[in-house]
């Protein structure tokens, strides 16, 4: 069988992978709670936290990370490391399709979370220490704002910026587009929460507790 072909072939376990609905499964299993049906709704890492607490949250976010490295990292296990370039675009294809797992889980009905955990495990994949500066953004913009959407989208930008401009060593021109189309994707993901955030009615999360106003 062709290489090429026998690693395809591999794709649709990366999606069903990403569609491990972690939050929901947790949720149901050790608290008798569907996190779909409180707080924003959503079947992420973010509204587990705001619903069941942050240990449950932590765990579900170490797993969506896990599953995305891991469907990223599926290529390179399966010997696709002859060329380069060739292994690279197999990783991202990997990832994306783990990442719309997890965005349109085929467990959930189709959906599912917003993508940035499963985004992050393929970025750790790809590029581990651009990765390292995108969740160092992610923290000081939930720090000073303490908007979980804004910090992952100014982390996902923070992720291009150092991919298109070389920071941290030369990037295939592949992974440049790439990085500009998962910036798009997250921006897509949270259409509903910058509706939100340019109405000032964005959930906030406090990383210590909220400060007393007494």
């Amino acid at each position: 069988m062709n290489g090429s072909l026998h690693v395809a072939l591999f794709l649709p376990i990366a999606y069903l992978l990403g569609s491990v609905p972690s939050s929901v499964w947790i949720g149901k299993r050790f608290f008798g709670v569907d996190v779909r049906e409180h707080g924003s709704g959503n079947a992420g890492a973010t509204n587990t936290f705001r619903v069941l607490g942050k240990q449950a949250g932590s765990i579900v976010l170490a797993l969506d990370i896990l599953k995305g490295w891991i469907a990223t990292q599926l290529p390179v296990w399966l010997g696709q490391s002859t060329n380069i370039d060739s292994l690279f675009l197999w990783q991202m294809a990997f990832g994306l399709c783990a990442i719309m797992g997890h965005i349109y889980s085929v467990f959930l009905n189709f959906k599912g979370g917003k993508g940035v955990a499963a985004s992050l495990g393929m970025a750790i994949s790809l590029h581990w220490a651009a990765s390292l500066i995108a969740v160092v953004v992610f923290l000081l913009v939930l720090l000073v704002s303490h908007f979980v959407s804004l910090g992952s989208m100014l982390a996902t930008l923070a992720f291009a910026l150092v991919v298109n401009f070389e920071l941290l060593g030369a990037t295939s021109l592949y992974f440049k587009y790439f990085s500009w189309f998962m910036v798009a994707l997250v921006i897509y993901t949270h259409r509903s929460n910058i509706k939100r955030l340019l109405g000032g009615n964005e959930n906030k999360v406090y990383l210590f507790g909220k400060k007393s106003t007494h």
